[in-house]
């Protein structure tokens, strides 16, 4: 059995996103550990663990360049040279194939699959609390640490705007449509949970870190 640290290892993750997977899982873990209904909360845990194992490959290195050390640039534009020569441009697809060689369940890779940004209304609409959860602990963690849902998605607005056209009015309503959608899943979770969104912050998330690194997954 193969931990999640040593799955990041063998993938060259940034320690970066890295701790963003593991807090993820960590908001992931806390609700479920809360939560009132039937919930496969090891899938759950494991789609936050490994969502974003392909995103190197969408990183603009001219952000935030103090994640790029100890390694350095030029490390790193290697390793997301060798990420898109091996699966392509595509980083949510990029993710899906390593969820799949890494021997996550099929309905794990489902969970990983509906983690874009554009399924929240879908997730909003459906039935999956499994789906609900991955999406909502997701649109939690930024890239410096937890954030309530709404300072998050504004965070991730201005990151993406040029990207993402949120700065144009069909973006903007994009955008809008969005917002909702997550504002009435994170309404959705909450009911049926023994704790309350602003319990959940970077202190309640720290302890579980180094836990989860040593979380195990089946070969």
């Amino acid at each position: 059995m193969r931990t999640a640290q040593e799955i990041y290892d063998a993938y060259r993750i940034m320690p970066n996103l890295q701790m963003h997977q593991l807090r993820v899982a960590a908001v992931g873990r806390i609700v479920a550990e809360h939560f009132s209904e039937p919930l496969d909360a090891k899938s759950v845990v494991l789609a936050c663990l490994f969502h974003d194992m392909g995103n190197i490959i969408k990183f603009d290195f001219t952000t935030l360049p103090e994640f790029l050390e100890p390694e350095g640039l030029s490390y790193w534009q290697r390793s997301k040279d060798e990420w898109i020569a091996t699966y392509g441009h595509d980083e949510h697809a990029a993710s899906l194939a390593v969820a799949k060689e890494i021997g996550l369940s099929e309905d794990v890779q489902k969970l990983i699959d509906e983690t874009r940004f554009s399924r929240l209304e879908a997730a909003r609409d459906g039935v999956s609390f499994e789906q609900k959860l991955v999406k909502y602990a997701d649109l939690r963690a930024a890239p410096l640490g937890i954030l309530p849902l709404l300072d998050r998605l504004e965070e991730g607005r201005v990151r993406y705007a040029e990207r993402k056209g949120y700065n144009t009015p069909e973006g903007r309503e994009k955008y809008r449509l969005s917002t909702n959608a997550a504002i009435e899943i994170e309404k959705q979770i909450f009911e049926h949970c023994s704790i309350k969104p602003e319990d959940i912050n970077d202190a309640s998330v720290a302890p579980l870190i180094e836990k989860l690194r040593t979380y195990g997954i089946a070969d």
